[in-house]
């Protein structure tokens, strides 16, 4: 997750007041309920695109053996950002492990797998396949918490987003398409 400057500015005062709780003016308080809003966002998009790499996984498990490269290539995306394998995983990398590449995932989901039992039966936690839903930012220390209660005034209407806001960034941003490796050249032997 990237913040911009005035993110930073605003998570950088959150933090210093959250060690050294002192009373708020209510703009520091709005941009800190901002950058909370902003970072529920950016959490619930990631959730998103994460629901929708593992339906895509899904999607190119059920046409193997037509989808094979594509598989291959989701199933090492979703290992590298932390899945743990499935038993169809497992049992689709079985019946392909005549190809090199499927073989080695083979190997590594078997680990994986392993390793992710192992944890269950230990009793530790293992990373769910979906992020956990963080709580709302009700009060912030010596924030409007601490002011007596005020009455509140009609609320105004919503304004647009300022330039300055930059806007949630797209899937195809956040995950660039993968490169294909390109293949040396083949060299003829002379004779």
């Amino acid at each position: 997750m990237a913040f911009s400057a005035d993110e930073l500015r605003v998570l950088r005062r959150a933090l210093a007041i959250a060690l050294h709780p002192a009373p708020l003016p209510d703009e520091d308080v709005q941009d800190c309920l901002r950058l909370a809003g902003a970072v529920d966002e950016a959490v619930g998009e990631a959730g998103r695109l994460r629901a929708f790499l593992l339906a895509d996984l899904a999607r190119y498990r059920n046409a193997l053996p037509g989808s094979l490269s594509g598989y291959l290539e989701r199933l090492q995306d979703a290992l590298a950002a932390g899945y743990d394998p499935r038993p169809e995983d497992l049992a689709a990398l079985r019946a392909l492990r005549g190809g090199p590449v499927a073989a080695a995932l083979l190997e590594r989901c078997q680990v994986l797998a392993e390793r992710s039992v192992r944890a269950r039966l230990a009793g530790r936690a293992v990373p769910a396949t979906a992020p956990a839903p963080r709580s709302r930012l009700l009060a912030l220390p010596g924030g409007r918490a601490a002011e007596p209660e005020k009455p509140k005034a009609p609320a105004a209407p919503a304004r647009p987003p300022a330039p300055s806001e930059r806007p949630a960034p797209k899937p195809s941003e956040v995950f660039p398409p993968r490169r294909r490796p390109v293949p040396p050249p083949q060299q003829r032997a002379a004779g």
